[in-house]
């Protein structure tokens, strides 16, 4: 039995997730939060979050690593731990300092660092020969204007320090640009309390689909579990607006996603304790990166993937993070392909109306969360907006995510907000 420190986590799938694939997995954690309620405020009314089944919970500041280093030290010589994760992407670097100082499995501290500032891992890729987007950071306006034209319109604007997709823009001229800028610089501290970077990342705006990659790292070995598609929808936002498990491709845009994924992970050093997801664009030029998450996918893609091929990557995560070899053989679970679509909401107001319960048992649903009445609704700028989903599974082939948009057409049609 591994004892686990876990650092924050997300509030989403994965704090339950998680917590789930460490129990079944015979494992106990002791969970490290700097605001418990930030977690307990989403468990349902009269539940027991599962983050509350940890041995022990600690409260300390997790937004100051220096200062929480020496405590986790003192915390050690007494509970022992014998690996360090989080779900969260804002406590990654923090959670792979941890495990370094304590010598400890995980990747190393620097390369989960590069992996979640997004202008770092342009410049690491882009030194590596791996193909992304024309891209320049700044803070300055003049500069980040004269760097547009440079790039050329259209493009997008990024934080190179949040998630989700928040403040991610796609912009056509100077005064869009602006807007976007002036946007970004108004959110100096994201959701967890942690001053933000002003620089701005500007990157050349890539045609095609959008994909990702799973996999799992152990002791330099990379293994795909597989090729996952996406939608978005929200423009100028992007905002992912659906998943299917495996992506429907040609097998050789398959074979040239996955290769370029492991030509990222390996020129970021993300080759040994680490459940990945690796964004890629199949542009008409070739893949692109978009992005590289050295942790597992979110939006329940694990879950999709886990339906599909009865690999667990919460499971894998909580092996290589404890230093052990992770079981991703997979089995037959009597299902081709597994999706999920979101309830995306298009304006602000009172949720009204959404029944969903006629839903539930129809043909091919494999899980259905909404929200419920009374909701207060927020016109989706971001993935943080959604009004719940719908999960589809298919045993013929790859014929879910028809499923899943369909029936989610029929949510909509009865969805009301005022």
């Amino acid at each position: 039995m591994g004892h686990l420190l876990m650092v924050e986590s997300w509030v989403g799938s994965m704090s339950r997730l998680l917590p789930r694939a460490i129990r079944q997995g015979g494992h106990e954690f002791t969970f490290l939060t700097r605001d418990l309620r930030h977690y307990l405020r989403s468990a349902p009314e009269g539940a027991a979050h599962p983050l509350l089944g940890a041995r022990h919970v600690i409260t300390a500041d997790t937004n100051d690593a220096d200062a929480l280093l020496p405590l986790i030290e003192r915390l050690h010589e007494v509970l022992r731990f014998d690996g360090v994760l989080t779900s969260c992407d804002y406590y990654l670097p923090t959670a792979a300092r941890i495990a370094g100082r304590l010598g400890l499995p995980g990747p190393a501290p620097d390369a989960v660092a590069n992996a979640c500032r997004k202008d770092a891992t342009r410049r690491v890729l882009a030194a590596a020969g791996v193909p992304g987007p024309r891209f320049a950071v700044h803070e300055e306006g003049a500069a980040l204007a004269r760097a547009a034209r440079e790039i050329g319109y259209p493009l997008v604007v990024k934080p190179v320090d949040l998630c989700a997709g928040m403040y991610v823009r796609h912009v056509d001229d100077e005064a869009q640009l602006a807007s976007a800028v002036e946007a970004l610089t108004s959110f100096p501290v994201n959701a967890r309390g942690q001053r933000r970077d002003h620089a701005v990342l500007l990157e050349e705006l890539l045609d095609g689909p959008e994909v990702s990659v799973e996999t799992v790292s152990h002791r330099g070995a990379v293994q795909v579990v597989g090729v996952t598609d996406k939608s978005v929808g929200g423009s100028p936002a992007f905002i992912e607006t659906g998943h299917m498990f495996p992506a429907a491709l040609p097998a050789a845009d398959t074979e040239a996603a996955e290769q370029t994924a492991l030509a990222a992970l390996k020129a970021l050093g993300l080759t040994d304790g680490v459940v990945a997801h690796t964004e890629v664009k199949l542009t008409s030029a070739g893949p692109r990166v978009v992005e590289v998450n050295p942790r597992p996918a979110g939006n329940r893609i694990t879950e999709l993937v886990r339906h599909v091929t009865g690999i667990d990557l919460a499971a894998c995560f909580v092996e290589v993070s404890l230093g052990r070899e992770p079981d991703v053989r997979g089995c037959r679970t009597g299902l081709r392909s597994a999706a999920i679509g979101f309830l995306v909401p298009e304006t602000s107001g009172t949720l009204s109306s959404l029944d969903g319960d006629g839903l539930r048992d129809a043909p091919g649903v494999l899980e259905v969360r909404l929200a419920e009445p009374g909701a207060q609704v927020r016109a989706a700028g971001s993935n943080n907006e959604y009004l719940g989903h719908i999960m589809t599974g298919d045993a013929e082939g790859p014929g879910a995510r028809d499923r899943a948009e369909a029936l989610l057409d029929e949510l909509r049609s009865a969805m009301v907000i005022r």
